[in-house]
């Protein structure tokens, strides 16, 4: 069964998608499980998990191609790829592009900055442009889109970000992101002078409130939102039970605790569903296998979070 592209999904919404950020498979489950309707691919997140390195050049394209791959064989929702700068000039990005079309990628974002090392700097717009137009050709004929970025400050670059989104949507790229976007006004400013689908970028709060919502920006002419937590909140779990369980010297803390999902236990696994996989595979050995951990057997699946068929997760 063919997968939903992003391009289908936008064409379908009557809503602004709000996408989180992932950067491996496990965090991909965790945003399938709960009901979202698409992620993004962040390269910065995926440099920290899988450099144990802040984003800063460190990323190539060969890992970032292992890794959408991973995602995209064991997730049913769409996925949207940062390449950041495209890894060179406009024949690194055509062939870059079709690397992550291949490895399953339905959207690719390319940013407009100069130097991996410091990406508000920003290439010189004919520069950018050629990188677009390499994109664009790259990805004719297949079910992924190019999502134009620049990294311009709307502070003081807010017309050159219009112009750099309005000459891109030109060449072909179907959605545009001005990533440094922050407040209402200038989302409106972007939303009035730019045609074509538009994504709000990495939504925050501070002070306990939200700088949009999702039915802000879509009034204003946005469909998509992104939004960073679960490196995060990953991040944050490990913390938490590793100090707890380091202070104790055992492992009581995390088999004692009920998280989430509201079940105790010493195992994720339960949320990636063995026990369903099992009964797939009776459907061609006939017979039935329980998965167990050592002696342990499986939890029930929780009923809270969405359960996607074993035969859309290959």
């Amino acid at each position: 069964m063919k997968k939903q592209s992003l391009r289908d999904l936008l064409s379908q919404a009557d809503h602004c998608i709000l996408t989180p950020c992932v950067y491996d498979a496990a965090s991909a489950r965790a945003v399938e499980l709960v009901g979202f309707e698409a992620m993004m691919f962040s390269s910065g997140e995926f440099s920290c998990a899988a450099n144990g390195l802040f984003e800063y050049g460190f990323n190539n394209v060969s890992d970032v191609e292992w890794m959408v791959n991973r995602i995209t064989q064991t997730s049913p929702l769409p996925l949207a790829v940062d390449i950041e700068d495209g890894y060179g000039g406009p024949l690194a990005v055509y062939r870059a592009c079709k690397r992550m079309v291949r490895a399953g990628a339905t959207a690719i974002q390319l940013e407009d900055g100069g130097h991996p090392e410091n990406p508000l700097e920003l290439l010189p717009r004919e520069d950018y442009l050629a990188k677009v137009r390499a994109a664009v050709e790259a990805l004719e004929g297949t079910d992924c889109l190019l999502i134009a970025r620049t990294n311009a400050d709307p502070k003081t670059q807010l017309d050159e970000a219009v112009r750099r989104c309005v000459a891109s949507h030109e060449l072909g790229a179907e959605m545009t992101t001005v990533v440094r976007l922050s407040n209402l006004e200038d989302a409106r400013y972007v939303g009035e002078r730019v045609p074509g689908w538009k994504m709000y970028p990495d939504a925050s709060a501070k002070n306990g409130v939200v700088d949009v919502s999702v039915d802000d920006v879509y009034s204003l002419g946005f469909n998509f939102m992104t939004i960073h937590y679960l490196l995060k909140a990953a991040m944050d779990g490990m913390l938490e039970h590793g100090l707890k369980n380091f202070q104790q010297q055992n492992c009581l803390y995390t088999n004692s605790k009920v998280d989430a999902t509201g079940i105790p236990g010493e195992s994720a696994t339960p949320l990636f569903e063995p026990n369903a996989f099992m009964a797939f595979e009776a459907r061609f050995t006939g017979k039935q296998k329980t998965y167990r951990i050592g002696d342990h057997e499986m939890a029930p699946f929780p009923e809270q979070f969405v359960q996607t068929p074993v035969s859309k997760r290959f």
